[in-house]
């Protein structure tokens, strides 16, 4: 499976990577706000929707955001670095003067990181190789 590259300039393009990261599985003490490079950066397992097929499999990936303002944190406790967390979408919404605004991640159970930037710049990397998923994410309607 081709490793995954991908760039989001604006809301369109960070759906795509929203789709391409939902159930993904992120350690709390694999993200984190660096306030001085105004970068907010995770690493995530995530499920590998877009390779189809009856086995899944999951990819460690890197994801970004730069030109951060600043990040909070609602429903997730940050001293708990070896707690996991399940992502399930990121949306942006434009705030202010454009093209500033604020992403917002969700994860199950309630838990968001909201970002407020400068305007929307974000990237996502695939990091190595698959492997086997356990479980294939499943989503009530």
């Amino acid at each position: 499976m081709t490793d995954l590259k991908l760039l989001a300039l604006d809301a369109e393009d960070l759906d795509v990577i929203s789709a391409t990261t939902q159930d993904a599985i992120v350690r709390v003490g694999d993200m984190g706000y660096a306030q001085r490079d105004k970068r907010f950066a995770m690493l995530m397992n995530r499920y590998a929707w877009e390779s189809g097929g009856k086995t899944g499999q999951r990819k460690r990936t890197a994801l970004h955001f730069d030109r951060v303002q600043s990040a909070r944190t609602t429903g997730i406790n940050m001293d708990a670095v070896e707690g996991v967390l399940e992502l399930l979408a990121i949306r942006f919404a434009p705030e202010g003067d454009e093209p500033s605004g604020v992403i917002e991640l969700s994860f199950a159970g309630g838990g968001t990181v909201r970002l407020e930037v400068e305007c929307l710049e974000a990237r996502m990397q695939d990091l190595g190789a698959a492997w086997a998923a356990k479980l294939k994410p499943e989503h009530t309607a």
